[in-house]
């Protein structure tokens, strides 16, 4: 097959390497995929408005996450298990995050453990877990990311339920343990197959927890709190109230609750929300830098990726991670510097349009539909 040139070659690459019911676990969404398919759907709606004779000579895509720097504001998401598509796994996916001077955010499912992750990275790491049922735990995880050198720690909040992935049931899909979570006792045969999705951790999560254990956990740890999850303005204003520095607009890529919106669009009301007393992050659907470009105007400091790193590590290891991410890098600097915003402090919410503006000035004859979102 010829070189791929865009994200959804990767995959295309990706599906013909992989087993199939491996691809179905990375590719899938909940139940009915709606939220899945709207997505893509969303963004493709989202109109720009390019603007000339800007001085666009010397783009500059860099920024700072937390205070860190990054040549791009595109982020490696807490996906877990990258040895579905690789055997050097997250090792390959840090190495190639920190090349491309960009964050990783290492899921505590990860093939290897979040000291060997650290021990390969070569740029900065976040680390992400969840609120267990023992606080203890909780604690131990947090203290072991930030002695191995993670500098923030990223907190799953949509995961206490497992969802109904109908292509994992169909395969029989069966999720393999991390060994971050060695040692210790999972009852109800929790890392292994089950009736509608693979578990995980999900017995050791606590579905009792609420809003003081988020913050309970920022007075715990040393490490800046970001969580990932939100999709409202209210739950959002909950955040900057209980000490979290940083909030990922998430659906989980569309695998927990289908029939959301896109994370896209609930952008706006979050970044509304927070009046910048948190940063905003936003995953789900980034394929092309335009996504991102859009994100960026709507709000978000960064974004972050899951799918497209699977498929980079399949069809090359370390540098199909690179690859995909320098290739989301260079669309976004195409994308700025045609609508006329060489910086990202240049972007805001007027490169941006979502209805045709003929529909302003035509009356629009019987039978003819100007797409909007």
């Amino acid at each position: 097959m010829p070189a791929p040139v865009n994200i959804y070659e990767y995959e295309a690459h990706a599906k013909a390497q992989l087993a199939p019911s491996e691809y179905d676990f990375i590719a899938g969404g909940a139940a009915d995929e709606i939220t899945l398919r709207r997505t893509r759907a969303v963004f493709d709606a989202i109109m720009l408005r390019p603007r000339m004779l800007v001085d666009i000579s010397q783009p500059d895509l860099s920024t700072t996450v937390l205070g860190q720097p990054v040549t791009f504001p595109v982020l490696v998401d807490p996906a877990g298990g990258h040895g579905r598509a690789h055997p050097d796994a997250e090792l390959a996916t840090a190495r190639a995050a920190g090349g491309a001077g960009t964050v990783m955010v290492l899921s505590s499912g990860s093939t290897y453990t979040l000291e060997d992750v650290a021990h390969a990275a070569t740029g900065t790491i976040w680390f992400q877990q969840y609120l267990y049922k023992d606080q203890s735990l909780s604690q131990r995880m947090a203290h072991r990311a930030q002695e191995a050198g993670y500098t923030a720690l990223c907190l799953t909040l949509d995961s206490t339920v497992r969802a109904k992935r109908e292509r994992n049931i169909r395969n029989d899909y069966t999720s393999p343990s991390s060994p971050n979570y060695a040692g210790l006792e999972v009852q109800d045969n929790a890392w292994h197959r089950s009736s509608d999705a693979p578990r995980g951790v999900n017995n050791l999560i606590d579905r009792a927890a609420t809003w003081p254990y988020v913050e309970w956990m920022a007075g715990h740890t040393p490490l800046p709190l970001v969580v990932k999850g939100i999709m409202t303005a209210e739950d959002a204003r909950l955040c900057a109230e209980h000490g979290v520095r940083g909030i990922i607009v998430s659906n989980h890529g569309a695998r927990q609750l289908d029939t959301t919106f896109a994370s896209i669009e609930v952008l706006p009301e979050v970044v509304d929300a927070v009046q910048g007393k948190c940063e905003v992050y936003l995953d789900g659907g980034i394929r092309r830098g335009t996504d991102v470009l859009k994100a960026l105007a709507l709000g978000a400091r960064a974004v972050l990726i899951g799918r497209p790193l699977f498929w980079g590590l399949a069809v090359a290891g370390e540098s199909g991670v690179r690859a995909v991410l320098e290739m989301l890098r260079d669309e976004l600097e195409i994308a700025m510097t045609m609508c006329g915003r060489p910086t990202i402090a240049s972007l805001d919410r007027s490169v941006l349009g979502t209805v045709s503006p003929l529909l302003s000035v035509l009356q629009t004859p019987p039978g003819l539909q100007i797409p909007s979102l």
